[in-house]
């Protein structure tokens, strides 16, 4: 159980929180194209009833394939900045410096991940299979970005940004505007937070000849610059709903998830970073949880 434990540490599970609810969002969103699609008269209810059972085994999979990559991800990322981690105060307590796992059981646990995703992947449709390689060359390719070029948050955004894309094409084996907007939405949310984040790394990551916004141009400036990315982020979540025909609901969701973003920007100062994880993991987790919720509850009850 220790050694569980050990994995489930160095991954951060408890920040599958961040793209989980996107992805389940993508998906019931997909259920209920093909209900449109099929010109069905059903109401909102009639089609999870029906199209959501009989993709039962697909949204368990898809559940897998967002657990597996996002794992690989991770355990992918710490192999590859073990050596910055231990020279950063801030990281050096993280299980690869601590000794708590070794860089080759990373490697070995993150191949295994990537195999699983693709598996999974696999077992959904031929599309996601073919897709697979393309999601891993992004979300593993992201742990290199920070050695060339500031943009890395954008990069990181673009992999959790393929969680609602990866679950609607799960369902559908096509794509729609209204989800391409919601994955816009949330390259410019995540890109946000993690620019909020990497403030702590700010000198440490100059001095190592790491690029990051904050190193780039500054606190100043890069608080600036993840503002601006959270206002397009609202600009593209109401957009995808209006796209798709959602109501209220959403609409109510959609801003509550605004206000988090704007209460998470509001106390995150140039001069004060004490509250950054509160920005980064409470703000954002309510954030997803709550969008998610709404925007289900739209589809099924509104529709």
């Amino acid at each position: 159980m220790k050694k569980i434990n050990k994995y489930l540490s160095l991954i951060k599970f408890s920040h599958t929180i961040f793209a989980m609810p996107f992805a389940l969002v993508g998906f019931f969103m997909g259920v209920f194209f093909l209900g449109r699609k099929d010109e069905t008269d059903q109401k909102g209810w009639e089609v999870v009833a029906d199209y959501f059972s009989s993709h039962l085994v697909i949204f368990l999979f898809v559940i897998l394939c967002m657990v597996f990559a996002r794992s690989a991800a991770m355990a992918f990322n710490r192999y590859l900045d073990r050596e910055f981690d231990a020279k950063n105060p801030r990281t050096a307590i993280r299980e690869i410096p601590r000794g708590l796992i070794s860089p080759a059981s990373a490697l070995r646990f993150t191949i295994l991940n990537a195999l699983l995703f693709m598996g999974s992947a696999y077992m959904i449709n031929a599309t996601c299979f073919m897709l697979s390689p393309i999601a891993l060359l992004v979300i593993l390719g992201y742990s290199y970005t920070k050695r060339f070029t500031a943009l890395c948050h954008i990069v990181l955004g673009i992999g959790l940004s393929l969680a609602p894309t990866g679950a609607f094409i799960a369902v559908t084996e096509s794509i729609d505007l209204s989800i391409v907007f919601l994955s816009l939405a949330v390259i410019g949310w995540v890109s946000g937070f993690d620019i909020i984040y990497s403030l702590q790394d700010e000198t440490f990551d100059s001095q190592e000849g790491l690029s990051s916004i904050p190193a780039k141009l500054g606190r100043k400036n890069a608080l600036l610059v993840s503002r601006l990315l959270h206002a397009s982020t609202i600009l593209l979540i109401f957009s995808s709903g209006y796209l798709f025909g959602l109501d209220w609901i959403f609409a109510t969701g959609a801003a509550l998830f605004s206000g988090l973003l704007i209460y998470q920007q509001s106390i995150v100062k140039v001069d004060d970073l004490s509250r950054v994880n509160i920005a980064f993991m409470t703000a954002n987790g309510i954030a997803s949880i709550v969008f998610a919720l709404f925007t289900i509850t739209d589809l099924i009850f509104l529709n």
